[in-house]
């Protein structure tokens, strides 16, 4: 009796730890949020002067990341909705509403008076009722030098059918944050996690609260079990069954004053529903998944695929050293079933013209050995030759030479290769999404849409606008939808602002300085000889763009994230051409 009592102490002063930790971020950030306030106003007093729904073509949206793309519940239509830039000196938030037509490739704005107020790092989800409905909640908002920010508790739905905004007023949710996670489960909206932050304090939170769509309520959901550390930005997603899955995430720590420490999580759980239909019961239980997990990263991009799969791309992983913050982004793609509770890494197909190549010099190298052991063959004469190429490499080249009626086989190869090169120069060519962070990701009819986000050579961020599609059926290639120049990425020193052009994009980031033959252009850099592939191009090239990425990172950067950075330049500016 008595060690149940202490335990339900601990338990309730943990509690009021973080309860005191929320009450005191929640008073220095009181002033703060009054300023933020009288700025958001002015947002909302410029979009009630709008009194007609327009549906504007365009191009394309602007570059940004931490906005939310969804999957219309009804259309051949992706959603995409607020998010945030940075130039280098300043931060945007946006409210903008845009709609991508996935049959026409077009993208439209869509402008609906009385909108929710500019925000980033929100979440949205899509429900299939009354014609289609996007719920959103929270987010933040940032002033304009980035810092200081506000942080919303609203709740708001789109009505898709009659394209009007709602917010729907309830008491009893979450506090304001962002970098939480959402999902719906059967009739009800889940919203798990994020963190508040004001100038000098943060905190993180690990708490469960449900909306019912019925009743239009918010319950805040206590489940049995261990839950998972506080967090923010972790993948979460609802299984076929009704439970919740949810994936790593980020938090800060303060090791000392003015020291903070970012942890990155790789650990999963699940909320699993063990309720009736009009009872929130549900608890917390550790996944253990096999397979071949992804390497520890935040600001990855999820999507939930069909057959009950969760579909994870790009990320970055972030090594604090001393007061030097080094990323690593990724644009790989991992696959988590969750039936078998599996994680797998996604692998392309191999292009035909590779699979035809990989063929036929099987079948040389076998008439080449039947050549050589047959009786007419036997006086034939074999020419070796060693061949030094560019990078150093030594390559052994054999020449069996038969009757003069008869080619030699290097010959014969060298000519059914340029065949199939003029063949497979399109399909041997590969096409991916750079590396990045914070991008939006959704799926339809089984394909994965990557929209924007973010990547970073030394001390420049470079947002991103492209859209690229894959289709999970097929796992054969990348498609770009929309390809932009990054060389074209605005960045404003904070002390130099002449230092402008030094950030012509991911393609560049040269010195001006020390390259006397540089031009506005960008046409320094190694030309690309047509119809060389990428990696014949960075095969050629590649010393230059490592070159170009010390220039960024500084003589210290390590050298794997140094040729990471290089190769990333070089495919950027590869497809640029």
């Amino acid at each position: 009796m008595g060690k149940k009592n202490k335990k339900d102490k601990k338990g309730k002063g943990v509690e009021k730890t973080a309860a005191k930790m929320e009450k005191k971020i929640s008073k220095r950030s009181k002033r703060e949020e009054e300023d933020l306030e009288t700025l958001i106003d002015e947002f909302r007093q410029l979009d009630a002067k709008r009194t007609q729904v327009a549906e504007v073509a365009c191009s394309f949206p602007s570059p940004r990341l931490n906005a939310s793309l969804s999957s219309h519940p009804e259309k051949d239509e992706l959603i995409l909705f607020g998010g945030e830039y940075f130039n280098g000196q300043k931060t945007f938030l946006y409210n903008e509403l845009y709609l991508y037509n996935i049959k026409k490739n077009a993208w439209a704005k869509l402008e609906i008076p009385n909108p929710p107020a500019p925000r980033s790092a929100h979440q949205a989800v899509v429900v299939p009722q009354a014609g289609g409905q996007l719920w959103v909640f929270g987010g933040e908002f940032a002033s304009p030098n980035g810092e200081q920010f506000y942080h919303y508790k609203d709740l708001w739905v789109l009505h898709l059918a009659s394209r009007t905004w709602e917010q729907i007023k309830v008491t009893g949710g979450p506090s304001g944050r962002s970098g939480h996670r959402m999902a719906v489960c059967k009739r009800q909206i889940l919203v798990f996690g994020g963190f508040h932050e004001s100038t000098r304090d943060f905190v993180y939170y690990n708490d469960v609260y449900s909306f019912n769509l019925d009743k239009f309520t918010w319950t805040k959901v206590c489940p049995s079990g261990t839950a998972p550390c506080p967090r923010s930005g972790c993948q979460m997603a609802t299984t076929l069954d009704g439970n919740i899955v949810i994936y790593g995430g980020y938090s800060k720590q303060r090791v000392k004053k003015d020291v903070e420490k970012g942890i990155v999580y790789t650990d999963m759980f699940l909320l699993k529903n063990e309720g009736k239909e009009d009872e929130d019961k549900w608890t917390w239980a550790r996944l253990n998944p096999t397979g071949v997990k992804p390497s520890a990263r935040s600001g990855a991009s999820l999507a939930v695929a069909p057959n009950n799969r969760i579909v994870l791309f790009g990320g970055v992983y972030d090594e604090e050293e001393e007061e030097n913050i080094q990323g690593e982004f990724f644009n790989d793609i991992y696959i988590y079933d969750m039936v078998k509770n599996r994680w797998f890494a996604a692998k392309l197909k191999e292009c035909k013209g590779e699979k035809k190549k990989r063929r036929r010099g099987t079948k040389e190298r076998e008439t080449v050995e039947e050549a050589n052991e047959s009786p007419e063959t036997r006086s034939s004469t074999e020419i070796v030759k060693e061949v030094v190429t560019e990078d150093g490499t030594v390559m052994t080249v054999k020449q069996v030479l038969n009757s003069p009626d008869t080619k030699p086989i290097t010959e014969i190869e060298e000519e059914e290769e340029e065949e199939d090169d003029e063949d497979d120069s399109e399909t041997s060519t590969s096409i991916e999404p750079c590396a990045r962070s914070s991008a939006m990701a959704a799926i339809k009819y089984g394909v994965l849409y990557i929209y924007g986000g973010m990547f970073e050579v030394g001390d420049r961020q470079f947002t991103l606008n492209d859209l690229y599609c894959i289709d999970l059926h097929k796992m054969e290639k990348w498609k770009v939808l929309v390809e932009t120049d990054p060389k074209t990425q605005e960045w404003l020193d904070e002390e130099e602002s002449e230092d402008e052009e030094e950030c012509e994009g991911a393609a560049g980031g040269e010195d001006d300085e020390e390259d006397d033959d540089s031009s506005e252009e960008g046409d320094e850099h190694p030309a690309v000889q047509p119809p060389e592939s990428y990696s014949e191009y960075l095969s050629r090239t590649e010393s230059y763009w490592i070159k170009v990425a010390k220039e960024n990172m500084g003589q210290n950067a390590k050298e794997k994230k140094t040729l990471k950075v290089a190769q990333a330049m070089a495919k950027t500016f590869y497809d640029s051409v």
